[in-house]
């Protein structure tokens, strides 16, 4: 095994400890395969609730941080900005109390990245920050904008254009960062990824039975928030078409990911549901942890993902590695993902009547789930196990490091040159 050196991800205000989102997902996952290639990997996050363990080893190599900053309690994140001076405080503490100094600071999201640049301020390391979204684009979504927004979208900026390498996990997302942030900074394409051993692991039957549901049922499975961009409401308004109702025995699952999300937003899905008689059909899942996940995924016919935007499509990953046929918006890094027509259906956001069509066809041609199933995995395997994405990080890392250590020898030869 190749000796590298100590990275930290940070990572305010999704914890990678817990999965309870797909930015946690992502943090905790690639530090935990970049540690098997030999990175010694810090996860920082922040404390919310005072039970919690300081430190949770993962392995030898990769272990999660938590800092106390402002209140020990569930924040939203647009609560979370006044936190993170004592954030990188507290950081900074760790470092000194541990001697500990990082070559690479791996930032996440626009509060992380906040953190970031000023570490690079004080101190001698590589900042590469990764968009999981951009206010840029969600703000476009939103009706009311929230107070915060500029200075959201100050650090967005700030960010691309300071970092020494930003990550986009799909094309469409780097072509936002230029068109709808700046045209200055280095951005790389790298994608998100799956944990194959987890989702592919349980049969069907098994799941269906445990989860009671009847062979003869089409179940429909959706995974993530309830908010705005989340394209619910498109689900179940195709969903209430007749003409699926009319070819099979369908049900509902709604999956909330996270603690993220709108309470006002779900129970205007409830009442949604409600007025289009599908309450008899419809389950709603709350925070549930990564095996019981997998068990939905096995259990579903198809997963279907309505997102308005959607950088990342680890959803349509997750799913396609469980041997569950997809549908998604034809956007970001779903279309990424999936191929139409091979490894599953795109339709167009908001569509719900293309939406429709394409649950349908779904339901009536088993032949066609079984090509999607078996593609489905195969482009997983091939192109989105964590393995792959951390070690085409692992390449950035090293690149990086390369270029701090040349900039470091510079500036020593220019040094002496001019004491001579």
């Amino acid at each position: 095994m190749r000796s590298f050196q100590t990275i930290a991800f940070i990572s305010v205000q999704s914890d990678p400890a817990i999965e309870s989102g797909s930015q946690s997902v992502y943090v905790r996952q690639l530090g935990e395969a970049l540690s098997r290639l030999g990175w010694q990997v810090d996860m920082f996050t922040r404390q919310t609730d005072l039970n919690q363990a300081n430190i949770v080893q993962h392995n030898p190599l990769c272990r999660t941080i938590r800092l106390a900053a402002g209140t020990i309690d569930y924040l939203p994140r647009i609560n979370l900005i006044g936190s993170l001076p004592e954030f990188l405080k507290q950081f900074r503490q760790f470092q000194l109390d541990n001697e500990l100094e990082y070559c690479i600071i791996h930032t996440n999201s626009w509060l992380s990245a906040w953190v970031g640049m000023e570490l690079k301020k004080v101190q001698s390391v590589r900042h590469i920050h990764t968009f999981h979204s951009l206010g840029a684009v969600q703000y476009g979504y939103e009706h009311d904008i929230p107070n915060i927004a500029k200075t959201r979208l100050a650090i967005e900026k700030a960010c691309l254009e300071t970092a020494d390498l930003t990550i986009a996990t799909c094309p469409q997302q780097r072509d936002y960062l230029r068109e709808l942030v700046s045209a200055k900074g280095c951005v790389e394409i790298l994608s998100s990824g799956t944990d194959i051993e987890l989702f592919g692991s349980i049969p069907r039957t098994l799941a269906r039975k445990q989860l009671e549901i009847e062979s003869d049922i089409f179940n429909v499975l959706y995974v993530g928030k309830f908010d705005r961009i989340s394209g619910v409401e498109t689900l179940v308004k195709a969903l209430s078409k007749a003409q699926i109702h009319s070819v099979a025995d369908i049900r509902l699952t709604l999956v909330n990911r996270s603690r993220g999300g709108s309470p006002l937003l779900k129970k205007r899905i409830e009442k949604l549901i409600w007025d289009s008689g599908l309450d008899n059909i419809t389950n709603f899942v709350e925070e549930i942890e990564p095996k019981q996940l997998a068990m939905y995924y096995a259990a579903a016919d198809v997963c279907v993902i309505p997102s308005q935007y959607n950088p990342s499509g680890i959803v349509a990953m997750e799913a396609m590695a469980s041997g569950t046929p997809v549908v998604a918006s034809n956007l970001g890094g779903l279309k990424y993902v999936v191929q139409h027509e091979a490894t599953g259906l795109l339709f167009p956001a908001q569509n719900s009547f293309l939406l429709t069509r394409a649950i349908y066809r779904l339901a009536t041609k088993p032949e066609m789930r079984s090509q999607f199933i078996e593609a489905g995995k195969a482009r997983v395997e091939e192109l989105f196990t964590w393995d792959i994405v951390a070690a085409q990080l692992s390449e950035f890392y090293l690149e990086q490091i390369e270029e701090q250590n040349l900039a470091s020898l510079h500036k020593s030869l220019n040094y002496s040159a001019k004491a001579v």
